[in-house]
C-alpha cells in the first residue's frame, strides 16, 4: 500500500513537472516562429497545460482503467470550482468581470450538458469524441477571429502562469524532448498506483480518479489561481477555470475518446456527473450575477468540497 502511494505521489509529481516544462519548450518554440502572444495564449498555452490530464486519461483507458479516465475529468472539473476556486477567495475576493468571461461560460456549460448526455450512453465512442474535439476547434476558432480583429483583448500576460520560457533552440528542444520523455512516464506511474490503490482499499479507479488523481492534476490550476489571487488578479483565477472545465471535456475526454472508446463508471453517471453540473451552475452564476466570492463563499466551496470527498469515499 505505502510503495502504491509513493508511486502515485511519484507519478503526479512528475506530471505537474513535465507538463510544466513541456509548457515552456512549446511556448519558446512559438514564440521563435513569430506566433501571436494571443494565439499562443488561446492554443499553445491551454493545450499544454492540459497535457498532463490528456496523457493520464489516455493511458487510464488504455490500460484497461477507463473509469480512471472519466473520473479525472469529471473529478477536476470539481476541483476547478470547488477547490482551485474556493481557496484563493479565502485570500482575496474573486470578481467575475472578465472579458468574454459570459461567452465562455456559455460554452463550458453546453459543453458540460453534451458531456453528461454522453456519459448516460454507458460509453464515450470514437464518433462522440470526434464531436467535443470538433467543438473545442470551433470555440478556439472563434476567439481567434475576434482576438486577430481586435474584439477582444488578453486579459494579463501568459508569461504570469507560464514564467520564463527558453528562447535558445537547444534549450527548447531540451525542454521539449524532456516533457515528451516525462510525461508518459508520469502517466504510467499515476495510473499504476492510482489502480493499486483502488484495489487495497477495494473501490473502483472510478473513486481514485474521481478524488486523488483530479486533485493532482489540477494542482496546476490551483497554483495559477492562487498566484493571481495573491496579485489581486482576481478575473484570470476565474477565466482559467472556466477554460479548464472546457478543455478538460472537449480536449482530453474528446482526444481520449477518439483514440479508444471508454466506458463510462455506472456512479459517474449517477451521482458524480451531477455534481459537476451543478459546480458549473455555481460558477456560472457567479460570473452572470457578477458575484463577488469573499472568504464566506470560498469556505463555502471547500467545504462542500471536503464534504463530496469524503461521500466518494
Amino acid at each position: 500500500m505505502f510503495t502504491s502511494l509513493l508511486i502515485l505521489a511519484a507519478g503526479v509529481s512528475l506530471l505537474v513537472l513535465a507538463g510544466e516544462i513541456f509548457v515552456k519548450g512549446a511556448v519558446g518554440l512559438a514564440e521563435n516562429l513569430g506566433v501571436s502572444p494571443l494565439i499562443i495564449g488561446l492554443t499553445v498555452v491551454a493545450f499544454g497545460t492540459s497535457a498532463p490530464e490528456l496523457v493520464t486519461s489516455i493511458k487510464a483507458a488504455l490500460s484497461g482503467a477507463p473509469g480512471l479516465a472519466v473520473g479525472n475529468v469529471v473529478g477536476s472539473n470539481i476541483a476547478n470550482v470547488l477547490l482551485v476556486l474556493g481557496l484563493p477567495a479565502l485570500i482575496y475576493p474573486i470578481v467575475a468581470n472578465g472579458q468574454g468571461l459570459r461567452r465562455n461560460l456559455v460554452a463550458m456549460l453546453v459543453s458540460t450538458a453534451i458531456f453528461m448526455w454522453m456519459l448516460t450512453g454507458g460509453v464515450l465512442t470514437r464518433f462522440e469524441g470526434a464531436i467535443l474535439f470538433a467543438g473545442l476547434c470551433a470555440f478556439i476558432a472563434w476567439q481567434a477571429r475576434d482576438a486577430i480583429q481586435g474584439k477582444v483583448s488578453a486579459d494579463h500576460d501568459f508569461h504570469e502562469d507560464v514564467g520564463d520560457t527558453p528562447h535558445d533552440r537547444r534549450r527548447i528542444a531540451l525542454f521539449l524532448i524532456a516533457g515528451v520523455i516525462g510525461l508518459p512516464i508520469a502517466a504510467h506511474l499515476t495510473v499504476t498506483g492510482a489502480v493499486r490503490i483502488a484495489e487495497s482499499f477495494g473501490v473502483s479507479d472510478a473513486v481514485i480518479g474521481l478524488t486523488v488523481v483530479a486533485i493532482g492534476t489540477s494542482l496546476p490550476e490551483l497554483a495559477t489561481s492562487l498566484a493571481a489571487a495573491l496579485k489581486r488578479h482576481s478575473t484570470v483565477a476565474l477565466g482559467n477555470i472556466v477554460g479548464s472545465n472546457i478543455f478538460n471535456i472537449a480536449c482530453i475526454m474528446g482526444l481520449t475518446a477518439l483514440i479508444t472508446p471508454i466506458a463510462v463508471d455506472p456512479r459517474i453517471v449517477s451521482v458524480d456527473m451531477w455534481v459537476m453540473l451543478g459546480a458549473a451552475m455555481v460558477l456560472a452564476l457567479l460570473g452572470f450575477l457578477r458575484i463577488v466570492s469573499g472568504k464566506i463563499m470560498g469556505g463555502a466551496m471547500l467545504a462542500g468540497f471536503a464534504g463530496y470527498v469524503a461521500a466518494v469515499f
